[in-house]
């Protein structure tokens, strides 16, 4: 591969970044469904002709959009578990993650957002990707017995979708539903309901642990 391609490839990965960053802040700022190609080119400060070498339509750019926020959502679940961290603790710091990526990251928010859009199906459901990974987190935290006498494990799951969706709706408006004090707040409500005993002063519901 000679350089000048190199270079020509790199060029056009950012131009793809660009307008995918700048979709998502158009989403974020005006909305699908009032968005339009034009602005979202002169915002990403590229021609239309760039936009449609990338992007054969409104379509095409949308479902880019959720597939990068998709790949974030993932990263912020790609937690290392310490030495001796219990899973119920990386839940709790994964949440915090999840908010602070929400706070400042608009291509992540946007996802969410476009998810919602009832005039499309989604391309990348975000929503349910967050579900199942904390059905699957709850499955290992009750298999570490991490779980209070009585306490069901799939009741857990939807309190906690259930919760952080929703602070991520209402975050929209007031980023106060995104804090990491809501967060907090949540946790020390929970936690109690569902560990046991002898588990809740090793929690930390303020998190995050995790690198």
């Amino acid at each position: 591969m000679t350089e000048q391609l190199m270079v020509k490839q790199e060029r056009a990965a950012r131009t793809r970044d660009t307008l995918i960053r700048s979709a998502a802040e158009i989403f974020d700022r005006e909305g699908f469904a009032v968005a339009s190609l034009t602005a979202i080119t002169t915002h990403a400060g590229v021609s239309n002709g760039a936009l449609h070498h990338h992007f054969v339509s409104k379509a095409a750019l949308t479902d880019a959009v959720e597939g990068a926020a998709l790949a974030r959502l993932m990263a912020v679940t790609e937690a290392v578990l310490p030495l001796g961290a219990s899973r119920m603790q990386v839940l709790v710091d994964v949440t915090h993650r999840l908010a602070e990526a929400l706070r400042g990251d608009v291509v992540l928010r946007a996802g969410f957002e476009l998810n919602r859009e009832a005039s499309r199906p989604p391309h990348a459901d975000l929503c349910e990707w967050w579900r199942r990974w904390v059905e699957e987190t709850l499955k290992q935290v009750e298999a570490e017995d991490e779980l209070g006498p009585g306490v069901v494990a799939a009741d857990v799951v939807n309190a906690v979708v259930a919760a952080t969706v929703g602070f991520e709706v209402l975050g929209a408006r007031d980023a106060e539903w995104l804090s990491a004090s809501t967060v907090s707040r949540f946790w020390r409500l929970l936690l109690p309901t569902v560990v046991p005993a002898r588990l809740l002063a090793n929690l930390d519901p303020d998190g995050p642990r995790l690198p």
